[in-house]
């Protein structure tokens, strides 16, 4: 029988590109987060759980599995993503899918696992493309709730320590059955041995859980905010992965395309992943940027799709938030005319629309001052060239 479980270290060796783009491949091919890493470990050791925000794609999922990665010996991890759930039977499915994966299927603990299943009347299926365990179940809302109650039991009662981290949480607040997250909080703030992390990319919908007063998870977690991997530090270790496999890279070349990508995470390994696959010996600016006009050609389509989907205030809006980078002010009067926008009326239409569409995000810096910023760092780039 098949061992499920995620392996914890890689040898450089296994792979072609030490700059993955999708999964976790280890310690070894993470860049920096230590002290993000050991706060989260603090926590879970005083037994608290975290609330984890940050922007979609900065690095969250990545660091959720670095940080099982660094759990001490007897602890088990469990990733359970709910970005894709619409309601609370997808959210038992994914959770019963993201325990049987997590746990191995030989022995006793995974002889009870599959036990338990059988006797929650789930139908136990293969993942067509990865071949790993899929769990469904199709039983009334209150078995539904009594299952989850059964698989969170599973995890309080096992000698050793558990962490759950439910990705994506504020999904919770789009499905049908009422009070979602009150009934989830009377189950979890019973339970001992499992911590949680709630991560979430949607700012407003997570302090909205877990900071307004009217929210059943209201302080019930310590928060943390992911920011940006620090320039400096992000530029050595591209220099360094170079280095591993006998490529060169310099600093002001890496730190030329951390510009670019503007430090964000899936678009600065997107972009390593293309030049260090692309390069022989050396990696030069023309290389670099020549991969970078070929990534934003192979999605030309798709962004002038959404061109396409806005009027013309809604995309003279969102040129201008491109060009000027960060926002702080929509509706100045200088900002107004340098783009020739219109009124401040207009502008504010447009915003609310690009804010739903989630092309244009609404968030704080260090200082705790709001902006504005287009979220997709490819669009960004494509709306401040294109007409």
């Amino acid at each position: 029988m098949l061992n499920f479980e995620t392996k914890r270290t890689m040898k450089k060796d296994s792979y072609l590109n030490p700059f993955p783009i999708t999964n976790y491949l280890g310690p070894d091919y993470f860049c920096d987060r230590k002290e993000e890493t050991a706060r989260l470990i603090s926590y879970f050791t005083n037994g608290s759980s975290t609330t984890l925000i940050a922007l979609r794609r900065i690095g969250k999922t990545g660091l959720i599995h670095h940080v099982f990665s660094q759990l001490p010996d007897g602890w088990k991890g469990i990733y359970v993503d709910i970005l894709e759930t619409e309601n609370l039977n997808q959210f038992l499915n994914v959770l019963a899918t993201s325990i049987i994966r997590a746990i191995p299927e030989k022995g006793s603990l995974g002889d009870r696992l599959w036990e338990l299943l059988k006797q929650l009347r789930s139908t136990i299926g293969f993942d067509a493309m990865t071949g790993f365990p899929q769990i469904t179940f199709d039983v009334k809302q209150q078995e539904v709730e009594n299952n989850i109650d059964a698989l969170f039991q599973f995890m309080e009662h096992q000698e050793f320590k558990v962490i759950v981290a439910i990705d994506e949480f504020q999904q919770i607040l789009r499905y049908p059955e009422r009070n979602t997250d009150a009934w989830l909080r009377s189950r979890i703030q019973k339970m001992q041995n499992v911590s949680f992390i709630f991560s979430g990319s949607q700012q407003h919908l997570m302090t909205e859980l877990f900071f307004s007063p009217q929210r059943p998870f209201y302080h019930s977690t310590l928060l943390m905010r992911l920011d940006k991997i620090d320039r400096e530090v992000y530029a050595q270790f591209i220099v360094s992965m170079f280095g591993k496999y006998q490529k060169q890279i310099s600093v002001e070349v890496a730190k030329e395309m951390l510009d670019w990508t503007d430090t964000h995470t899936f678009y600065v390994q997107q972009l390593c992943n293309r030049v260090f696959a692309s390069t022989i010996d050396i990696a030069t600016s023309d290389l670099w940027r020549r991969e970078a006009q070929i990534l934003m050609e192979e999605q030309e389509l798709v962004l002038f799709t959404l061109r396409n989907m806005l009027t013309g205030p809604q995309w003279n809006l969102l040129k201008a938030v491109a060009i000027e980078k960060i926002l702080y002010q929509p509706t100045a009067k200088s900002f107004l005319a340098r783009h020739n926008l219109g009124t401040s009326a207009t502008v504010l239409r447009s915003l609310k629309t690009l804010l739903d569409y989630e092309l244009i995000i609404n968030t704080v810096d260090a200082e705790g001052r709001s902006y504005y910023c287009v979220y997709d760092v490819l669009l960004q780039r494509w709306a401040e060239t294109i007409r």
